[in-house]
């Protein structure tokens, strides 16, 4: 990796690692619902038109189901669910969690008719990594009904987010990248936007929260998804894949440093294992094709 990938690189981890910084910035003054589509429309209005110029936009379209279900696992549901448990969470224990995703993605994939080698080192970090959520969780305060409902709701959006790529490589394979989260971008605007107009601030909202979603759409959606393919095609996506280690590091020393989040030993230690873990599981055995993990269009 030459020092240019490597620059973006780091500048992809960023983009990565402060999303749900700027989410818990926004919720001040608008809903859940209107920050995931603020940022998955200003995400479609700026791929949209890269993914027309490239001629990537028709291709996509021949596949109209598959956009639809990616849109919904990987866009619709996670933004939304994230931005909701939010509310009740804090930042940096919700990127935490989200790191689960690389083992999440060892346990649906069967469903998905990707049957993949459960050898030692997989099955000990599946172990490893779920052992991290009962500490993270066991150790930090979850108290009351709806902290626990809002953990289920991110469990949802972890699921969606691991079924994402997998319904890549089952159905779009060989689909341009920058097409088909285009495409899903626009289908997922609007497949919210009913619910985004019924949940509408009542009053303009502060500079703050409507900058956050700017940041959210225009650099943590549309150029970390630019950067994501450039380094890729540039390093590979093996080495790319290691976004998802670093960016949920970032969440947490944002979390407690700016917003002055707790971070207790449970968080420590639930992320230091949930790495460990997914470094172990999604290594070894049949791996996704690079199509379908640049299409992991995680936060």
């Amino acid at each position: 990796m030459n020092m240019r990938t490597f620059l973006l690189f780091a500048v992809l981890c960023v983009f990565w690692g402060i999303p749900y910084f700027f989410i818990k910035l926004a919720l001040a003054h608008i809903s859940p619902i209107c920050i995931a589509w603020g940022r998955i429309t200003l995400g479609a209005l700026v791929l949209l038109p890269v993914a027309w110029h490239r001629g990537a936009l028709a291709p996509a379209l021949r596949h109209k189901g598959a956009i639809v279900a990616f849109a919904i696992a990987e866009l619709v549901v996670p933004f939304s669910l994230i931005a909701v448990a939010e509310r009740w969470l804090t930042s940096s224990m919700v990127g935490v969690l989200v790191a689960t995703v690389p083992l999440t993605v060892v346990v649906v994939a069967p469903l998905f008719g990707v049957h993949e080698t459960l050898g030692a080192r997989r099955l000990i970090g599946l172990v490893t990594g779920f052992a991290g959520v009962i500490v993270l969780l066991g150790f930090d305060t979850i108290a009351g009904a709806a902290e626990w409902l809002a953990v289920a709701g991110l469990v949802l959006a972890i699921v969606g987010y691991a079924a994402g790529p997998l319904v890549v490589q089952r159905y779009l394979k060989g689909v341009d990248e920058i097409g088909a989260v285009a495409v899903s971008l626009g289908v997922a605007s609007v497949i919210l936007l009913p619910v985004a107009l019924a949940t509408l601030p009542r009053q303009m909202p502060s500079a703050l929260s409507l900058t956050s979603i700017g940041i959210l759409g225009i650099i943590c959606t549309a150029s970390a998804m630019l950067l994501y393919f450039y380094v890729i095609h540039a390093a590979g996506a093996a080495r790319a894949s290691v976004v998802a280690y670093i960016s949920p590091a970032i969440a947490a020393v944002l979390g407690v440093v700016v917003l002055h989040e707790h971070f207790g030993v449970g968080i420590a230690a639930g992320l230091a294992l949930i790495l460990l873990g997914s470094a172990l599981g999604s290594g070894g055995g049949e791996r996704l094709s690079p199509e379908s993990q640049s299409l992991d269009v995680e936060l």
